[in-house]
């Protein structure tokens, strides 16, 4: 069998190409991209998703993959899945903080470990969290649903020179405030309620000046911050799924799929 160039320039770009937007993908999304995944692992899941995806793509532009135009396009495969994986990151860094601020309300914010998502500190109830979030992102098949954005965003934005515009890198920055709200949401419950605990403490200390409130008050807070835990465990699936879902939303925007 013999290939002209052209015919080898094709099928590299109908490989090369795919691949890029694939590994940006794998790198910044979570539970594939996390520092505790070797890198061989997302090498071999960005090979395996670029085999499955790649013969279902249009065809790509007929451009050499070693001009200047080809190192463009391959910049912004790279940019877009980056993109998709940070905003489905963003979910996550929702919990993280959520899980944050439940702890230092408890007293429980000197309480640090290594978050094997990200490599970075956080208090071990955030990572409970995030470990309980991971585990409702599966049961959704929220990678699966991941994989089929990825498999849409081929159409959606066609492999080109031209890829994500200012206005879509505006948007996410915009639902960077989410990270916040979310986190809110997730923390809100406990905060009242070790609101109303602390004022309690406070008209305590008021009515009986001799007591140690220091002495009694941080048991009694982290055994009622734990209790709470587990009370609101049931809302923290819907909003975490809410968020998640408020997070493909915005993947299809991005993507210009409304």
């Amino acid at each position: 069998m013999h290939f002209s160039s052209a015919e080898i320039t094709a099928i590299l770009g109908s490989w090369l190409w795919p691949l890029f937007r694939i590994g940006g993908m794998v790198m910044a999304a979570p539970v594939f991209g996390a520092r505790s995944v070797p890198a061989r692992v997302k090498l071999m899941i960005t090979l395996a998703l670029t085999v499955i995806i790649a013969p279902l793509l249009p065809p790509v532009p007929a451009i050499d993959v070693f001009s200047p135009l080809s190192f463009l396009i391959i910049v912004q495969q790279i940019l877009i899945g980056v993109v998709m994986g940070f905003s489905v990151q963003l979910a996550f860094s929702a919990v993280i903080t959520g899980g944050q601020v439940i702890a230092m309300q408890m007293g429980l914010g000197f309480s640090l470990m290594v978050d094997p998502q990200n490599g970075t500190q956080a208090p071990v109830l955030s990572q409970f969290y995030v470990l309980f979030a991971i585990l409702i992102y599966l049961a959704l098949n929220g990678h699966l649903v991941l994989i089929q954005v990825l498999r849409d965003s081929f159409t959606l934005i066609p492999i080109g020179p031209d890829g994500l515009q200012a206005v879509e890198f505006q948007k996410l920055a915009d639902w960077g405030s989410q990270i916040f709200a979310g986190g809110l949401s997730i923390a809100l419950p406990a905060i009242a309620s070790l609101l109303v605990v602390n004022i309690a403490f406070g008209i305590m200390t008021r009515a009986a000046p001799q007591m140690n409130i220091f002495a009694i008050g941080f048991p009694i807070t982290m055994i009622l911050g734990f209790a709470l835990v587990w009370i609101t465990m049931p809302g923290i699936v819907s909003r975490t799924g809410a968020l998640f879902n408020g997070t493909y939303d915005l993947l299809r925007q991005l993507l210009g799929g409304l």
